[in-house]
């Protein structure tokens, strides 16, 4: 689940080990449960607003969204980015990434900026969404990174065990 193949900037020598692909897509099961709770959020929002403008649709029909259904469907994938974002920036982890120790850094292991966590919200679906390839790219990559990684320059750590 998780390869040395990455040294800390200190020591230059001690390993810090690198999320494998099986962890990745467990942390991705758990945000996954989020982000639909934070879908459900925002179409409740974006329905409102459509009635309060459009007016209550007629008994038994669906509501007309007309031309503004790409600007709805633009700010949910914003609304999703927004989470990944404030996340990677805030701690460098989401709930999954917590629950499963992983932390998002960039190459010099410090947080990422806000345009590699944009990069890599545009980059990773598309990394899933292709049979996972470019998750799998990491098993063929000599730093074991992902395409989406690669693409950033970012990195996914593992964190030790908190010691009880």
């Amino acid at each position: 689940m998780t390869d040395l193949n990455t040294t800390t900037p200190e020591t230059n020598t001690t390993p810090i080990p690198t999320a494998g692909v099986l962890r990745r897509f467990a942390a991705i099961v758990y945000d996954a449960l989020l982000l639909i709770a934070i879908s459900i959020g925002y179409g409740a929002l974006a329905l409102v607003i459509n009635v309060l403008i459009q007016g209550e649709p007629p008994a038994g029909e669906k509501v007309q969204w007309g031309h503004w259904s790409i600007l709805v469907f633009i700010g949910w994938m914003l609304t999703l980015a927004a989470f990944f974002c404030y996340f990677w920036r805030r701690s460098g982890q989401t709930l999954g990434m917590r629950a499963w120790r992983m932390k998002l850094v960039d190459l010099e292991y410090n947080t990422p900026r806000l345009k590699q966590c944009f990069l890599r919200c545009l980059i990773a679906p598309f990394s899933l969404l292709l049979g996972g390839v470019g998750y799998f790219w990491r098993w063929f990559d000599p730093q074991k990174m992902t395409l989406h990684d690669r693409v950033s320059k970012t990195q996914v750590i593992v964190l030790p065990k908190d010691k009880k």
